[in-house]
């Protein structure tokens, strides 16, 4: 196996390299996945659960082009909720609670039944690197393994430093070694990189925890999923619970200030923003007197409990003396106290739109060592570097999502252009079409694209096909049906609608904000007529009938969009000689040296005089 020559190595088992090396060992390239570790392949390292706003989509996304996390997330699912439905569908956002166990089994099952992909447990301590290419790899036993492109996932494992209060402990995640030697060789070659920090809260007993002084949140009463394949639907569920902190506990907290590695200055580099500690919050929310936590179950069987919203780097006496004044968790016991981790990341701007490396041909990044966080945005990366480094070492061309496809493209268009300098967290607000980018039609936006490419199956495409002319038929039927006063008005009146004076179309109807399909099947014909179509039909078609307007007018911002793409930049392009470009353009467009005019004027500090003075300067 060694003395093989891999077209791909992916070096790291988390959710950015699983997906890197199923999509590069599905397309048919010869794959190795090295770990340090198989046995927590696909480990979910933080909280227990899958989606979320705009995470959700992210996951849909990746499972219409024909990746795995969609499927291994319903498989371990234990609850399912759609978020934000009592807003427009562009928010809508699946999530999955899960079974962490069973997540890590399924995603191990899944890869050893790829074709093509090969597994070995070690450290990479070192590439192999000749003439600006990459040529594999060397493990910490010193062996070497070629490759023709090599594919970084490490996660949080580069240089890991492990804080609890003032303890401090290297490690890629708790009771786990970190991994060294790659960031120094990398840096040696020209690389910039950074630090980061990231955190987990404690994990408790759930036998010791009285629930009825909770709040519980059940699961959907018609639960979903996340893939577009027949996966299991969820017959029972697991509940989930909110409780709120207080001033007794936030006082507790208080007291371990002075031992935070946060406050002290042990820790220099920046979390993520909008997941901030439990001490954060207390100390930046100082007005507030509670906080909301969930307290979310790990698994079916497990009595092990993850209390989302108290992620904390204090003291280990202080979490648990400050659990204790929690309603419902006065006799908690501690599985393990929660802690921050600091690790090394590169700056996006390094790479291309493919993941590829600007500096080395043949090496991609993927996951939180571009400085993301969050397990679908890892997916999601690797899915694309998995994609693109099987095209190269095969000729072919490379394969990007623009921002109006998918979300994947907003992300990383974010990171190369934008970069960032903080944990990068995808949101609904991030993408500026995001009525395109609903979690109801990434099989419609993807599967095509990807099956062109060999990846998403031919079942796969014909479901979407089947799915896109069922909706339109459906759409047709709806715009072509009269409704008359004396059958509509009874349910216009109960919904407190207006009523009608002459016969409306159905579809006219359903453009009103408080008519649904649902509303509407209560008459006999029409009821008739949905049973012929599935959920995902019925919602396609509502959609496409409600928003049709916006909808449009976000397809004709698109058509402009496309039209700056098709101005490209020279590769070589020297920036510095246009004179009449502002000098923070000047130096901001020369680091990420976008390739199109669209790219440019999405660069932090770009203004849209210099995109006018660029434009003129091409000729345009």
């Amino acid at each position: 196996m060694i003395s093989e020559i891999y077209d791909v190595i992916v070096v790291g088992g988390g959710h950015a390299g699983c997906e890197a090396a199923a999509a590069a060992a599905n397309l048919g390239s010869k794959t190795l996945l090295v770990t340090m570790n198989m046995q927590t392949i696909g480990q979910m390292s933080c909280n227990p659960a899958m989606g979320g706003i705009a995470k959700g989509q992210i996951v849909r996304e990746i499972d219409a082009m024909g990746g795995y996390s969609g499927i291994i997330a319903d498989k371990s699912a234990i609850q399912f909720k759609m978020l934000n439905l009592s807003k427009g569908s562009a928010m809508w956002s699946p999530r999955t609670q899960n079974d962490r166990m069973l997540f890590a089994e399924e995603w191990r099952l899944a890869l050893e039944n790829t074709p093509n992909l090969d597994f070995f447990q070690d450290m990479v301590k070192n590439l192999i690197v000749e003439n600006h290419t990459v040529k594999g790899v060397v493990t910490s036993l010193g062996i070497e393994i070629k490759a023709k492109s090599v594919i970084l996932t490490n996660g949080t494992f580069l240089n890991g430093l492990i804080h609890v209060g003032d303890k401090q402990l290297g490690g890629g995640r708790m009771g786990e070694p970190r991994s060294f030697g790659i960031t120094e060789q990398l840096t040696s070659l020209g690389f910039e990189a950074g630090r980061m920090k990231t955190g987990t809260p404690p994990r408790i007993d759930g036998r010791t925890l009285d629930y009825s002084q909770m709040e519980e949140q059940k699961g959907d009463e018609n639960p979903g999923k996340f893939s577009f394949l027949d996966t299991p639907l969820l017959k029972e569920q697991r509940s989930c619970h909110i409780v709120y902190t207080n001033e007794k506990v936030h006082d507790i907290l208080r007291e371990g200030f002075d031992r935070s590695p946060m406050f002290n200055g042990t820790i220099q580099s920046l979390g993520p923003r909008y997941c901030p500690s439990i001490e954060d919050k207390i100390n930046r929310f100082a007005e507030r007197n509670r906080h909301q936590l969930f307290v979310e179950p790990e698994g079916w069987k497990t009595v092990e409990v993850y209390v989302n919203g108290f992620s904390s780097s204090l003291p280990e006496d202080v979490q648990i003396r400050a659990l204790r004044e929690i309603p419902g968790f006065t006799n908690v016991k501690v599985f393990r106290p929660g802690y921050a981790i600091e690790y090394d990341y590169f700056p996006p701007t390094q790479l291309q739109h493919s993941l590829e490396t600007k500096l080395i041909k043949n090496l991609y990044f993927a996951g939180q060592i571009n400085g993301t966080t969050g397990y679908e945005e890892a997916a999601g990366q690797g899915l694309i570097a998995g994609i693109n480094a099987h095209n190269k070492v095969h000729g072919k061309e490379e394969f990007i999502l623009n921002r109006d496809e998918a979300y994947i493209g907003v992300l990383i268009d974010d990171l190369i252009t934008k970069g960032t300098d903080e944990p990068y967290r995808m949101f609904t607000s991030r993408a500026e079409y995001r009525l395109l980018l609903r979690q109801d039609n990434a099989d419609i936006r993807l599967t095509e694209k990807s099956y062109k490419i060999g990846l998403a199956t031919e079942e796969r495409l014909r479901k979407t096909e089947e799915k896109i002319f069922k909706s339109k038929e459906l759409e047709t039927f709806l715009r072509e049906t009269s409704l008359k006063p004396a059958i509509i008005n009874p349910i216009l009146q109960e919904m407190e609608s207006s009523p009608v004076d002459q016969a409306y179309k159905a579809a006219q109807i359903l453009t009103r904000p408080n008519i649904n399909l649902s509303t509407l099947d209560r008459i006999d014909f029409i009821e008739n007529k949905l049973k012929e179509y599935t959920t995902q039909v019925r919602e396609q078609a509502e959609i496409n009938i409600k928003y049709k307007g916006y909808i449009d007018k976000e397809r004709e911002n698109v058509s402009k969009l496309h039209r700056m793409e098709n101005i490209k930049i020279p590769e070589d392009f020297d920036f510095t000689k246009i004179a009449s470009l502002s000098a923070e353009a000047k130096i901001k467009m020369n680091a990420v040296k976008p390739k199109t005019i669209a790219q440019a004027s999405r660069i932090s500090g770009v203004s849209p005089a210099d995109i006018n003075v660029l434009l003129i300067y091409l000729g345009r």
